[in-house]
């Protein structure tokens, strides 16, 4: 168990604790306001963000947090926002797997963010948690890097409805951009695979069996970030809750579909990654079969060569034809039309 798991046990639950690893220095936050005429985005302190939240009826509100390991952060911002404790917790530990709950005051879904390093062959996760407040929302990144441009570019030049929409319809937006990431990263992993099948066709490469192996244990970090999102996906269409619009479900349900072609593609590719583990062990068992056809022809072949050679050099001095003049000539002729008999027989039982 890891070191920061430990600190846990214990524990009275609700409890915020960071269990991850920090990959920020400083948390970096940012807020941004938008209805169907403006948008506005501006960065905030630490200090600042709980006497800078006021409700205001007429604007979506969106704060992005980017850094986990300020626990204390974490705590004024429920107490701010009015988030269960238990949700707090989850936010604070990047173990968690992808889930969905709801609360009286808002919507807590958690879920993974993936990209694929191509020249480490490696699935690389970040928890993201969405939190759905009454015409607010929150979102918590572990890195410093930015997962949501593409969000924010359309809510600033104004593109497509999300302009028009509330807080439920920004965390699809949300959950939908990291998941079409998703589809990037199996298409990377479908390049790779193809990558070591023609590699194990042509015989080239002797890693072939560790990179089968290690893409095997990718596929794996990646069915368990998508598996569970489609249990959460399924909650989030089918809940009842007062903050989701019921014109934005019909968004959510495309977001349930997605997940199911994922899942599919996932358990096909770790198919594919098996199938091509049983390749390589065939093409491995087919080039000893044919080492060991080339070695058995030509012990084949000398064994009768051997005898004729072992025969007459033994040191009997009465040989028959030891003092015939054309004896050795007679022998080597003997041999290579045993060699010839032998390479036509075998060629017509089709052995090489």
């Amino acid at each position: 168990m890891p070191r920061k798991l430990r600190k846990k046990i214990g524990l009275p639950p609700g409890s915020v604790v960071f269990t991850g690893q920090q990959k920020v220095e400083t948390v970096h936050l940012s807020y941004l306001e938008y209805n169907a005429d403006i948008c506005d985005e501006t960065s905030l302190s630490n200090q600042t963000i709980s006497s800078f939240h006021q409700p205001i009826s007429e604007y979506t509100q969106w704060y992005d947090v980017r850094g986990l390991h300020d626990t204390e952060l974490i705590k004024n911002i429920g107490q701010t926002f009015s988030i269960h404790p238990l949700v707090l917790e989850d936010i604070a530990d990047p173990a968690q797997r992808p889930k969905y709950e709801e609360y009286e005051t808002g919507i807590a879904i958690l879920l993974k963010a993936l990209k694929f390093d191509a020249h480490l062959s490696k699935v690389i996760t970040e928890q993201v948690s969405i939190y759905i407040g009454n015409g607010f929302i929150l979102s918590f990144q572990e890195d410093v890097t930015d997962l949501f441009v593409a969000i924010r570019t359309r809510l600033v030049n104004g593109k497509g409805q999300i302009r028009t929409k509330g807080a439920d319809y920004l965390a699809y937006a949300i959950i939908d951009a990291l998941m079409d990431h998703y589809f990037v990263v199996l298409d990377n992993i479908e390049e790779q695979i193809e990558v070591i099948e023609r590699n194990i066709l042509e015989t080239k490469g002797n890693n072939n069996k560790g990179k089968i192996h290690q893409l095997k244990q990718e596929i794996l970090i990646a069915r368990k970030a998508i598996g569970p999102l489609r249990e959460a996906n399924s909650r989030f269409s089918k809940s009842d809750h007062p903050l989701i619009d019921s014109d934005t479900k019909k968004y959510i349900r495309d977001l349930y579909d997605h997940n199911v072609h994922l899942m599919d593609t996932v358990d096909t590719y770790r198919d594919m990654l098996t199938s091509l583990q049983e390749l390589y062990l065939s093409e491995i068992s087919f080039k000893m079969n044919q080492v060991m056809q080339v070695l058995t022809l030509i012990t084949t072949i000398f064994v009768p060569l051997s005898f004729l050679a072992g025969l007459y050099g033994m040191n009997f001095e009465y040989i028959p034809e030891l003092k015939f003049k054309y004896g050795y000539f007679v022998l080597l002729s003997v041999m290579f039309c045993m060699v010839v008999g032998l390479l036509i027989y075998f060629k017509k039982k089709d052995w090489f």
